[in-house]
């Protein structure tokens, strides 16, 4: 009997040992992001390489960054480059496959957004206020972010540009490198043309008025950027043409001529007639009103900016496309709330 026991022990420790020894089923790694090839504009020039990298693989450790760079997997318009390299607006740099520590795509939700133009080539959405248009700054994900979330299978799509946060209307996206390098390329060289629709607080006078204040960037003293008009910043141009008066108010359209960080808020705030509902830039105390409707007027709880139109052209077949997107509803409305315009 006690061999019985003896026998049957051994077996039952051999049955629980064996158990232990079976393989597992593997854990599928997560897939590695494929490269990026990210063209530098006006806002990240001047970056070391190593801190624009820093910044945008968010989870990579320090170490893998700087390894990546040393192996030469890092390179900029297809040349190798040190951590000590400064970037240059136009520049192409190739961020190598990395895995990102506690990040996962299920986190990113995905979204679509009212598209107003869609080829092989480009994708054009028209983006609501409020949305920013990639992560970063305290945001955990951008239109980039959750567009890349609902579409899987896209081998390719990067932002052309940028728009503010709080700003609605167009915003361009690569689906081919090839696009993406040749409409940075136009926009470098002036051959686009973007208009905003905006509504100035004040009693705007002229039909036509260009503003061509220079633009500096700096930071405040809790981390926060701002631009300011100084006589050493960046040349900066704006043309702005009336649309429609009001007793407090103008509805302008807003061309620009170069692309500064927050030129129309600024061109317009340094001129005496701040955008409504900019809170950065604006009246603070005339923006606290317009969030509350009256008896006679509506409420406006964002800030009065919208890209309305843009004119390129198109990096395959060459011809040229104009394309608009219709005022934010809740901008009409508010608008609308303020009764019939003035005569001009």
């Amino acid at each position: 009997m006690k061999d019985l026991e003896r026998i049957s022990g051994k077996n039952g420790r051999n049955m629980v040992q064996n158990a232990a020894q079976k393989p597992q089923a593997a854990v599928p790694a997560p897939v590695l992001p494929q490269a990026q090839f990210l063209t530098i504009d006006e806002e990240d020039a001047g970056q070391r390489i190593d801190n624009y990298l820093l910044r945008i693989c968010k989870g990579v450790p320090k170490s893998h960054i700087y390894r990546i760079l040393r192996s030469g997997e890092v390179r900029v318009n297809k040349g190798r480059i040190d951590q000590l390299y400064r970037l240059v607006q136009g520049d192409v740099v190739r961020v190598p496959p990395v895995r990102v520590a506690e990040k996962s795509e299920a986190s990113v939700p995905a979204a679509e957004f009212a598209i107003i133009f869609e080829d092989a080539h480009l994708l054009v959405i028209d983006k609501p206020a409020g949305t920013a248009v990639h992560g970063g700054s305290g945001v955990s994900f951008g239109v980039i972010e959750q567009l890349r979330a609902s579409r899987p299978d896209a081998k390719f799509l990067e932002l052309v540009h940028r728009l503010d946060r709080d700003t609605s209307g167009l915003l361009l996206l690569a689906k081919k490198r090839s696009a993406l390098t040749n409409l940075h390329e136009q926009m470098r060289d002036g051959h686009t043309d973007k208009r905003y629709l905006t509504l100035a607080v004040g009693d705007w006078k002229n039909a036509r008025q260009h503003v061509k204040s220079p633009l500096k960037k700096y930071s405040t003293a809790d981390g926060e950027r701002r631009v300011a008009v100084s006589p050493d910043g960046l040349a900066s141009h704006t043309v702005f043409t009336l649309l429609k008066k009001y007793p407090q108010f103008a509805l302008l359209e807003a061309e620009l001529k170069t692309g500064r960080t927050h030129q129309i808020r600024v061109h317009l705030a340094s001129s005496g007639f701040p955008i409504a509902g900019d809170d950065k830039y604006g009246d603070f105390a005339l923006n606290k009103a317009l969030q509350k409707a009256d008896a006679t007027r509506g409420a406006l709880k964002r800030m009065f900016l919208h890209a309305h139109q843009i004119t390129f052209t198109h990096p395959e077949t060459g011809k040229t496309m104009t394309l608009n997107a219709p005022l934010a509803a809740e901008c009409e409305r508010f608008l609308v709330s303020l009764g019939k315009p003035l005569n001009l």
